[in-house]
């Protein structure tokens, strides 16, 4: 019994599966990391198969396995880095694993608030083979009044820093743009490191790091030779591809319309659509990326606006009140003008009273007499029977 113990005993000593040695984290780029390690030389294998555990605790977690006693992570490094890794023994089929060695990376120095905010950029495909690269930034709320921030990209083993930046105003740089780059407008989910500085006579300004997908980051350029007809009531569209290495199939579009008469709006993906003929439509198409060929990137900015049809009225009984409309106003404009004119002629050309005739007639006809009889306002008075006379000639007249 003693011996069979003894036995057992030497085995578990040989199989144990001991933690790689020397395991050490180094910045080999911006936002890169390389984690090295080395076998533990008091490690038995025994026709063993040994592989390598790796965990990366921060700032993304994730974990892979390994043969290799190294390996090159990309990751924003401005808050720290941690890792870990452990031996992975496989004999006769049983997995067995060691205790784990960790490694960490400290946070980049400088004062808190002091780093760049709300990041956002933009790639877009200039002409064929060549990608632009635009970023903008809030300074941090903890930022002096005097920092300068300072912009690099790294794509792949290429780093640059911004040679063209925007300043707010207090002459902080808060924009950056790269009139060309390294980018390669047709390779897929490869990653953009930005990397931001900066400097200031009253505090330490923290870095920030950040990593942008190429192809989630991509505007698409607008769609060229837009061309718009209306038959009767179908709306047709064509166009050529935007300006991007990736074929026709790859591309996805909107239409945004509206109905200048109704004011209806429409969207649609469709390149036909049936309409009213009888209105008159504003169209913008723009473009994006779909899903068969990449993932999709930033929707491009609209087309110029383009118009097709012509409002049409409905029925006749439109234009008759509208000519009555009109007609009316016509009417009472130049009836105003006739009693303007008539009473300015009036003003000049006053009428010329009739003269008196003093010499009376001793025979007056009967009509004679009505027009000369004396008025009630005459001094002049008369007998009744004149007075009844006149009165009956009055009435008879008028």
């Amino acid at each position: 019994r003693v011996a069979l113990s003894f036995k057992l005993m030497w085995v578990r000593i040989v199989h144990a599966v001991l933690p790689p040695v020397n395991f050490t984290l180094t910045v080999s780029a911006l936002a890169q990391v390389l984690l090295q390690w080395e076998p533990n030389p008091a490690q038995e294998q025994n026709n063993s198969t040994i592989r390598y555990d790796v965990k990366i605790l921060s700032p993304e977690p994730e974990e892979y396995d390994t043969r290799r006693t190294h390996s090159v992570r990309t990751a924003a490094l401005h808050n720290g880095f941690s890792a870990r890794v452990r031996t992975l023994l496989l004999q006769e089929g049983i997995p067995r694993s060691s205790n784990w060695v960790e490694g960490n990376l400290p946070p980049l120095p400088g004062a808190t608030e002091t780093s760049v905010t709300n990041l956002s950029c933009v790639t877009h495909v200039t002409i064929p083979g060549n990608v632009s690269l635009r970023c903008t930034w809030l300074p941090g709320q903890g930022a002096p009044e005097d920092t300068k921030y300072f912009l690099f990209y790294r794509y792949e083993t290429h780093t640059e820093e911004c040679p063209t930046y925007t300043k707010d105003k207090w002459s902080r740089n808060t924009e950056c743009r790269f009139a060309s780059t390294q980018i390669k407008p047709d390779e897929i989910d490869n990653l953009v490191v930005i990397h931001i500085n900066g400097s200031s006579r009253h505090a330490a300004i923290k870095p920030f790091q950040q990593l942008f997908n190429q192809n989630a980051i991509e505007k698409v350029n607008i769609p060229r030779n837009i061309s718009i007809s209306l038959e009767q009531n179908d709306l047709l569209a064509t166009w050529e591809k935007p300006i991007s290495p990736f074929h026709e199939e790859c591309f996805e579009h909107e239409f945004y319309l509206i109905n200048l008469k109704s004011g209806n709006q429409i969207s649609s993906s469709s390149f036909q659509l049936w309409v009213d003929a009888s209105s008159r439509y504003s169209i913008r198409i723009r473009a994006n990326l779909n899903h068969i060929c990449r993932a999709p990137g930033v929707w491009s900015d609209w087309s110029d606006t383009i118009y097709v049809g012509q409002n049409k009225l409905e029925s006749s009984t439109t234009w008759i009140l509208t000519l009555l409309c009109v007609c009316t106003s016509c009417t009472l404009l130049l009836a105003a003008i006739i009693c303007q004119i008539n009473h300015v002629w009036s003003k000049l050309f006053p009428p010329i009273p009739t003269p008196s005739n003093k010499f009376r007639d001793p025979f007056p006809t009967d009509y004679e007499r009505a027009r000369t009889c004396p008025s009630s306002t005459e001094t002049e008075v008369g007998s009744l029977a004149e007075g009844l006379s006149c009165s009956g000639l009055d009435d008879s007249v008028f």
